[in-house]
């Protein structure tokens, strides 16, 4: 009952040469997983992939219930542009499709971004033989073999084996009165602390902006350093027993992140739509890890609760944007000062946006221990400063976009 999802080292991880790419690797592939890649690209009607890669074109569609590679982009109706390099961290999972949008390493000229994300759990298909989810493939059961109620949430003195059991069908937790409101107003003061001394070229926050522009600080990166509040309660045993549940031998990262949720936000990264947390890339390294949710303040329908869709971490589906033919339906998780969230790392979830009144939360978690014979190699593109720097994200996406996306269905172009 492991939700250790992985199937890649992270030492394994090298440049790959466009020869290489093309008449090693995808053909292996395709030979493989070819037929399972191809029934994704049916089952979700994808128009064909079409990549420009440092001038040699190549396009995947599907054909006779198997996925093909074909010279030219004469049948594509999505078109990339993007590097050796690019395609290389593409098709190794070290960057997914929306994460080399989101570091300005691709351009469409033909579909649009969400036909691009789209093709994702296609592309893991192919690669890690991992299915594309369809309608009825994900069930709910107790440990009695009943239905799964997936709106009930426990305490820590609650059996841990119906715990365990909740979090690995469901994807997530709610674990009630965790800490007490004079230990979250401790951690309170310390997030108004570090949001005054931001600045918005510092690298270590996160900014959005209100309908007049103005500009606020939503999140204070390596917060786990910046206070002692919140490194005390993370090392107490009322919150450490959570990398324990699954039995994988998580660990806590020792890291955290502290968030406010403004009201009137319309730009920047602070009510974050649906999303998978490895949705940037690198789930076959990563996942699943757990990402723990410390509810500073409450969060309701009125301050901005936690979305979640149950069963999305064991469904190969798009990992950004929530799949409007998902037949797993989403909760939201409404939590008192102190109650704390867990959620796998390959989960849908959202921020849902206050209305009434903002919120805070702390956000940190435990990742999985290294397979044996591997070594951590963080990924440059997402260190301390490439993550400071994420706050014009929205303008990166939206240049890799095709500005004539309407027309990306035209004859000829389909799947």
């Amino acid at each position: 009952m492991s939700i250790d999802q992985r199937t890649r080292r992270l030492r394994d991880v090298r440049p790959l040469e466009r020869e290489e790419i093309v008449d090693e690797l995808l053909p292996t592939a395709l030979a493989a997983h070819g037929r399972l890649a191809g029934r994704g690209v049916a089952t979700r009607q994808l128009p064909a992939l079409g990549l420009d890669v440092d001038g040699t074109a190549l396009t995947f569609r599907e054909r006779d219930g198997s996925l093909s590679m074909e010279p030219g982009l004469a049948h594509a109706g999505i078109v990339a542009h993007l590097s050796t390099d690019a395609l290389s961290d593409l098709l190794q999972d070290a960057q997914s499709t929306m994460g080399l949008a989101m570091t300005s390493r691709v351009k469409l000229t033909a579909g649009n971004i969400d036909d691009w994300i789209s093709w994702e759990p296609v592309l893991r298909a192919l690669l890690d033989g991992r299915k594309v989810h369809e309608p009825g493939d994900i069930t709910f059961r107790d440990l009695d073999g009943g239905e799964l109620d997936l709106d009930q949430s426990f305490t820590i003195e609650d059996d841990r084996e119906e715990i365990a059991h909740f979090l690995r069908e469901a994807g997530f937790l709610h674990i009630r009165g965790v800490f007490d409101e004079a230990e979250m107003a401790e951690v309170a003061t310390d997030i108004d602390e570090w949001i005054a001394r931001a600045t918005p070229d510092d690298g270590d926050s996160w900014w959005a902006e209100t309908a007049d522009g103005e500009g606020q600080a939503v999140r204070v990166l390596n917060f786990f350093e910046k206070s002692a509040s919140l490194r005390s309660l993370a090392e107490d045993e009322r919150y450490q027993w959570l990398g324990s549940l699954t039995g994988d031998g998580h660990r806590h990262r020792g890291a955290a992140e502290g968030l406010v949720k403004p009201l009137g936000i319309v730009k920047g990264l602070s009510d974050l739509p649906w999303h998978k947390d490895c949705g940037q890339g690198r789930h076959s390294y990563l996942c699943n890890a757990l990402t723990c949710g410390i509810s500073v303040t409450g969060a309701d329908r009125m301050s901005g609760a936690l979305g979640v869709v149950p069963g999305s971490h064991r469904a190969n589906t798009k990992a950004t944007g929530r799949d409007p033919e998902l037949d797993l339906q989403p909760r939201m998780l409404e939590t008192r000062t102190g109650d704390v969230t867990v959620h796998c790392s390959d989960t849908l979830h959202r921020a849902h946006p206050p209305i009434e009144r903002p919120r805070k939360v702390v956000y940190s978690g435990f990742r999985l221990p290294l397979l044996p014979g591997d070594h951590d190699e963080p990924n440059p593109r997402y260190t301390r400063e490439a993550r400071g720097n994420l706050t014009d994200v929205q303008d990166r996406i939206q240049a890799a976009d095709n500005d004539e996306a309407e027309d990306r269905y035209a004859p000829g172009r389909g799947h």
